[in-house]
């Protein structure tokens, strides 16, 4: 008799909010459903899995491309190394893609502010 057996890796679950400029949700929309395959391997090296970004449009209807706050949701590994990617270049080359879109600093980085999780249901 064969058992199969799975190994569970307990993540992390973190969540964090970015800022659209005004008309620029499409736009925003059709560069990352255009994610370059490089970014998407350098994530998941560094730990990162299940990542979901959610528009609350401020101003505007729907499809209009409004502004509006960007809702991000992630899983990270024990062990994880997303504190490094900001160092690294596909990120530096991903921040410069998509500075004109949202609010950043300086170096061209988003704007990102962590969100303290008040509640889980699994």
């Amino acid at each position: 008799m064969t058992t199969a057996m799975t190994s569970t890796v307990r993540t992390e679950k973190i969540a964090f909010r970015m800022f659209l400029n005004p008309g620029c949700a499409p736009e925003y929309r059709r560069r990352h459903d255009a994610i370059w395959p490089e970014l998407v391997a350098l994530l998941h090296d560094a730990g990162v899995s299940d990542y979901s970004i959610f528009l609350h449009e401020e101003g505007g209807n729907e499809g209009e491309g409004g502004g509006g706050v960007l809702f991000a949701v992630l899983r990270r590994t024990p062990g994880h190394t997303m504190d490094a990617l900001p160092a690294h270049p596909v990120m530096q080359r991903w921040w410069q893609h998509m500075k004109d879109l949202m609010r950043t600093h300086p170096d061209g980085s988003p704007v990102a502010e962590p969100l303290p999780g008040l509640f889980h249901l699994d």
